[in-house]
């Protein structure tokens, strides 16, 4: 049966097998009526708004037809892993060759002109280009995530370093971050199935640009082995999150060399996969039975030891979950899976209350956890996607209370300089003039302060002066590190 049209299948047996009795059904209708008379009565809420419950309505049907390159694709090859990862958009003339019938030539070039200047690499899925709104390209939050424009690009923040996070600094073997006591990140590949403007790791992940040259953490047994000794090292590690780079990259083999590798470490409880896979092609969990397959084998074994192997994806906004995702995470579900969300604030993709509060319904409708919101790292090229921790700080107040608190995620700055992720409400001092917010993390590096900066583009004129004026930065820094000594306990 096709996946696209199980659901709507489904539904439409219930109502044929309840119109089959229609003696039977006149009666139970009279007397659920009866009942919701009753209940209406004596309820304390009005009846819900339809529109509330809009998070559960999914895109279904060949959607991707709207694309000229793909308007002869069956169903079976568009659910084919291989055909998307075969034909994901790499490069300008790949765009123009998919969407030159909806877009404007001005469009093209000044896509070319983003991707000329973008710290990452480009890389779209096929399910990705169908889901952009190419009536308005230039707003839509799909290809703002991931098609870079030239004229949407603004200067980078004078306090920006392309590893801001310091995830090398914090690794005592390459491609292995220990900077929690109890947890350690470990970056097994350097490539993913779509490639995301704002990664954090754009000092590593994908091929060099013409503005970046690429830290090499390519797959390598002899890398693996030595962050694998380290681990077992290292008896307070009990948490291992496995990334990139996306496992999604993995092949089936390798997701149990490492899942078995790890298992196997006495001290090592808990570990993470981590993908944006579903988010972007979720198709590979339905097709690619290998990987799937190897996947569930891991989490089965670490369940028999008592030990808790996930999945973590990265949903941004609503509309990247289908119909086509419904029955991927169905499928993980099935199989006792555990998936949880890491999402970042952007603006222009997700900085509303609605928005962010519908992602956040539409992922509980799936049985994916919402985990973690990120303030917007401080990322090379991307200054335009950036938001303000004020703008967390409000979006937060409004989601929470949508939702049940397991399904409602904690919104927080990881601390650049290696301060780590920090709860976006616990900081020491927060001038939302200067755009200077100051951290401590006294449980992983204490006695320090870590400070964020807002984007540039939301403070006013005359700050953004005292910005471009070396001196004045300094200046400004260090009044709020001052202040935060005053307010730190």
């Amino acid at each position: 049966m096709s996946v696209l049209t199980r659901l709507p299948m489904l539904a439409n047996v219930e109502n044929s097998v309840g119109n089959s009795d229609n003696a039977g059904t006149a009666s139970q209708a009279s007397a659920t009526n009866s009942t919701n008379s009753t209940n209406s009565t004596n309820s304390t809420k009005p009846a819900v708004e339809p529109s509330t419950l809009a998070y559960r309505d999914l895109v279904r049907g060949p959607f991707w037809h709207q694309i000229p390159a793909y308007a002869n694709v069956t169903e079976a090859q568009f659910l084919d892993h291989n055909w998307q990862a075969k034909n994901s958009i790499t490069n300008p003339a790949k765009l123009l060759a998919a969407v030159k019938e909806l877009v404007p030539a001005t469009f093209l070039e000044d896509a070319e002109l983003g991707f000329k200047h973008s710290p990452m690499s480009v890389r779209v899925s096929p399910y990705l280009l169908s889901l952009i709104d190419w009536a308005n390209p230039m707003e839509d939050p799909l290809r703002i995530q991931f098609i870079p424009m030239g004229s949407r690009l603004t200067p980078d923040h004078p306090k920006l370093d392309l590893d801001s996070l310091h995830e090398q600094a914090d690794a005592p073997v390459p491609g292995l971050t220990h900077r929690y006591r109890d947890k350690a990140l470990f970056l097994a590949l350097d490539t993913c199935p779509v490639y995301c403007r704002f990664c954090t790791r754009s000092y590593a992940v994908g091929v060099d640009t013409e503005d970046v040259e690429k830290v090499s953490l390519k797959v390598s047994s002899e890398r693996w082995s030595r962050a694998f000794d380290y681990i077992a090292s290292r008896p307070e590690l009990e948490d291992i999150v496995i990334s990139g780079g996306d496992a999604y990259q993995l092949r089936a083999a390798q997701i149990e060399e490492i899942g078995d590798a790890l298992l196997a470490i006495p001290n090592v409880r808990r570990m993470r996969f981590a993908t944006k896979g579903p988010a972007v092609m979720p198709q590979k969990i339905l097709t690619d039975e290998a990987w799937t397959d190897a996947l569930t084998r891991v989490v089965e074994k670490g369940r028999k030891l008592h030990k808790e192997v996930v999945l973590h994806t990265h949903f941004n906004h609503p509309n990247e979950i289908t119909g086509i995702t419904e029955a991927a995470m169905n499928k993980l579900m099935e199989r006792g899976i555990v998936v949880r969300n890491q999402c970042v604030l952007q603006r222009g993709v997700n900085d509303s209350p609605e928005t962010m509060t519908m992602l956040v319904k539409r992922m509980g409708h799936l049985n994916v956890h919402a985990y973690y919101v990120y303030v917007h790292d401080l990322v090379k090229g991307v200054e335009d996607l950036r938001t303000s921790v004020d703008t967390a700080i409000f979006i937060e107040k409004h989601v929470r209370g949508s939702t049940a608190g397991f399904n409602t995620p904690m919104f927080v700055v990881d601390a650049p300089g290696g301060g780590g992720k920090r709860d976006v409400h616990s900081y020491e001092y927060y001038d939302r003039e200067t755009g200077i917010c100051v951290y401590q993390a006294p449980s992983v590096k204490p006695g320090q302060f870590f400070l964020y900066f807002d984007p540039l583009h939301q403070l006013s004129t005359a700050v953004q002066r005292r910005w471009a004026d070396p001196g004045e930065r300094e200046s400004m820094t260090r009044s709020a590190i001052a202040k935060a000594e005053q307010h730190a306990r």
